[in-house]
């Protein structure tokens, strides 16, 4: 097979970021690569660290119908013009309208990842205009993954997507962790976290909780700074350390702003590059957020041996062992948050064993060469199952054409009956395995057009010597391949496609060759129309793969039509030589 062509889309270029390592093992497993997002720097810069082609589709996270038709169409076009085999979108709105681009666009392979639900939190005209939009996402791509089981339970419980649709890759998380080289507390250092503490003016011996993630009010911040005071009076130097950028479009409360911009104990700081640094300063982890999808940076906290406090939300009940990885905590509620964190600032052991824990959790269940490994394989087995299936509209015209045309020929089936059996003798029927879709074997039904003659050993005379003068009559006007209607009754083959060939040939082909198993093979093809058995190998082969690249209805009903002239002409009936590979032959 040929190297797959995939196309990663989000609506920000943000969220690349977590598709960096599963973008790079792609390439390097030969797979072309392109990446859609929104335009900005960080596209440009995600492009050049991986060397995948990058696409700016302007996408907008709030709905603006207007703006969303724009993209809706530019993404179709895109689609169009670089004919992916797989477009895989990872944030709702991408979903939404890369899911609708590629339905429209004919791409076999559309997968929807379901990194979080918005919906859970958003209220009235909001609310109803995501559900639907998460209905139509689920509806338009073949494969939904969830980035957890929690989540999984929420899109069948409110109907968003069918269950037989939703999966989990491993254990969830979808991108996994680099626990490795990244998010490694002996990678890290001691050194690292005495830094990071001196440049932000946090004492070495004082407790520090940290967060990290958008500075927004589902986020949990409201309540996180209420516990931090509520935590002061038992533990004086307390500092709570603080990472993420401010969100617009869910902003904090004035007074939860002034608090992070004016205490001295609370360490502000903006969006980074390198979390692990500042997750090296820290004692305690904390996630109070009231929805997520997994909550990857609670992984990557426990990845670093942190001990996590988060809320007790889907998502959040997968990414945390309460009582093993940390603890989890009702949401909205400061004190018990605040009761969390204390139990951990309280007992310094729990909190080394929960960390540690942690670590090993992450490192058996969420390492980042797992899930890729696992995205891979959910991408074979999607293309071994939808690229090159018969569409829908085809297979009833395969059936309906194959079915009349044994009507109408039966009096000529039931006389070359007649005729190869008092002739040549039984069976009237020539039966032969062949390579059908995806290399899977089949009986090939066509009547006899040579005798049984042997030499004086007992051997079989050449295929000249014994092909009788009906075979011949019948092979010149393919009068001998009408049991084939049959085949495409039950499905083994189509009216148009690439030829079955032997079994033997499919070690010889090269991968390029090997393309013309993607489809369900015809009785007769492109190769068939432009000299039938008197061309070569490499032609007749190269043929069917331009096929593949190029079928449409129009274009069956060409071939058709040709077949019809040539199957008059009766030209081309010629032996074929024995494929030897690479396009060779031998008589």
């Amino acid at each position: 097979m040929k190297r797959l062509v995939l196309a990663h889309v989000t609506t920000v270029p943000e969220t690349l970021e977590f598709l960096r390592a599963q973008v790079v093992a792609s390439m390097e497993r030969g797979d072309e690569v392109h990446v859609v997002s929104s335009p900005g720097e960080k596209l440009d810069g995600f492009a050049m660290a991986t060397g995948a082609a990058f696409h700016p589709v302007s996408m907008r996270r709030r709905i603006t119908p207007v703006d969303d038709l724009r993209s809706l169409i530019r993404l179709w076009k895109l689609f169009r013009r670089i004919r992916p085999e797989v477009v895989h979108a990872h944030t709702p709105k991408a979903g939404l309208l890369a899911m609708l681009a590629a339905m429209g666009a004919r791409v076999p392979i559309r997968v929807y990842n379901v990194l979080g639900l918005p919906l859970l939190t958003a209220t009235g005209f909001r609310r109803f205009a995501l559900t639907w939009s998460e209905r139509i996402a689920c509806f338009a791509a073949i494969d939904v993954l969830s980035i957890s089981e929690s989540i999984s339970e929420e899109l069948i419980h409110r109907q968003l997507c069918r269950a037989e649709k939703v999966r989990v890759l491993g254990q969830g998380g979808s991108f996994g962790i680099d626990a490795v080289r990244r998010f490694n507390p002996e990678s890290v250092g001691i050194q690292t976290r005495n830094i990071v503490r001196q440049e932000l003016g946090i004492p070495e011996d004082a407790p520090v909780i940290g967060f990290i993630g958008r500075l927004a009010r589902e986020k949990g911040v409201g309540e996180l700074v209420e516990a931090f005071d509520m935590l002061r009076a038992g533990f004086p130097s307390l500092r709570l350390l603080v990472v993420g950028p401010w969100e617009v479009h869910d902003p904090l409360p004035t007074e939860t702003v002034s608090r992070l911009r004016t205490d001295s104990s609370i360490h502000l700081v903006g969006e980074v590059s390198e979390p692990a640094r500042y997750l090296a300063s820290l004692d305690v982890f904390t996630l109070p957020s009231y929805r997520e999808g997994f909550g990857t940076v609670v992984l990557e906290a426990a990845s670093m041996g942190l001990p996590v406090v988060a809320s007790r939300v889907p998502g959040l009940v997968d990414s945390v062992e309460d009582g093993v990885t940390g603890r989890l905590v009702a949401a909205r509620d400061s004190a018990s948050l605040a009761a969390g964190l204390r139990s951990f600032l309280l007992n310094s052991e729990i909190r080394e064993s929960q960390g540690k824990a942690g670590r090993i959790r992450v490192l058996r269940d969420f390492r980042d060469d797992a899930l890729t490994t696992a995205t891979f394989t959910e991408y074979d087995r999607l293309r071994a199952q939808y690229v090159g299936r018969t569409p829908f509209f085809k297979r009833a015209t395969d059936l309906v054409v194959a079915l009349t045309a044994l009507v109408v020929f039966s009096p000529v089936l039931v006389l070359i009956l007649a005729l190869v059996q008092i002739m040549m003798g039984r069976p009237a029927f020539f039966r032969q395995i062949r390579a059908g879709r995806g290399g899977k074997p089949f009986v090939l039904w066509k009547f006899r057009t040579m005798s049984d003659a042997r030499d004086l050993d007992g051997r079989l005379l050449p295929d000249e010597r014994r092909l009788t003068p009906l075979g011949r009559f019948l092979r010149q006007f393919s009068l001998d391949e009408l049991p084939q209607l049959w085949n495409v009754i039950k499905g083994d083959l189509s009216l148009v496609g690439p030829r079955p060939l032997l079994m033997e040939y499919l070690p010889l082909y090269s991968a390029e060759q090997a393309r013309r198993h993607e489809v369900t093979p015809g009785i007769t093809g492109w190769a068939q129309i432009h000299g039938r058995n008197e061309t070569t190998w490499d032609d007749r082969l190269e043929r069917d793969v331009w096929y593949i690249d190029h079928r449409s209805f129009c274009l069956d009903i060409k071939i058709l039509w040709m077949t019809a002239t040539r199957v008059v002409e009766g030209s081309g009936t010629g032996a074929m030589p024995v494929f030897t590979g690479s396009g060779r032959g031998v008589q």
